[in-house]
């Protein structure tokens, strides 16, 4: 990351839930250039003024639908190059994060509040691999509170790895 330039963000999630958790980062993205990403084209009316692009929706359970998805964000990552992926989720979010770190980006999977008990699959599949851009690390913290029955409790503080 250039300090001659503005930090590149790439903020990626599907539809709903995930998509308006994401613009409610949006006040943290302040002064970066912000490209987002969703699986809806007219998402790009909630974020006027910044480059949107689209992708194709898939789970797992939609094998061809995934590796298409797959493909459109890698080129959409090579088109990009940005310096920070942030995302709240589903499937879109893990294949952003785990190719980004292969051409050097720094990332950020914040799993959905909806998942308060336990991470979703690709909560889990994310918090081996993503890193934040700057402060503390999560890391064995959010990968082990999947093996738990229930969340931490309030009082309970994330180590620092």
């Amino acid at each position: 990351m250039s300090k001659d330039r503005p930090t590149k963000i790439l903020a990626i999630a599907s539809g709903g839930g995930h998509w308006i958790q994401l613009l409610r980062l949006r006040p943290a993205f302040l002064g970066a250039d912000v490209t987002y990403a969703s699986v809806n084209p007219s998402l790009a009316q909630d974020v006027k003024g910044h480059r949107f692009f689209r992708f194709t929706d898939a789970n797992r359970d939609q094998k061809w639908a995934l590796l298409r998805q797959v493909l459109q964000i890698s080129w959409m990552l090579l088109r990009v190059r940005p310096d920070v992926i942030v995302s709240t989720g589903a499937s879109c979010g893990y294949v952003a994060i785990r190719i980004g770190r292969l051409l050097g980006a720094r990332t950020l999977f914040i799993d959905s509040i909806a998942n308060a008990e336990r991470l979703s699959l690709s909560g889990h599949m994310a918090c081996h691999i993503s890193r934040p851009p700057k402060g503390p690390s999560t890391r064995g913290r959010c990968c082990s509170s999947v093996r738990e029955s229930a969340a931490p409790s309030a009082g309970r503080r994330i180590r620092s790895g």
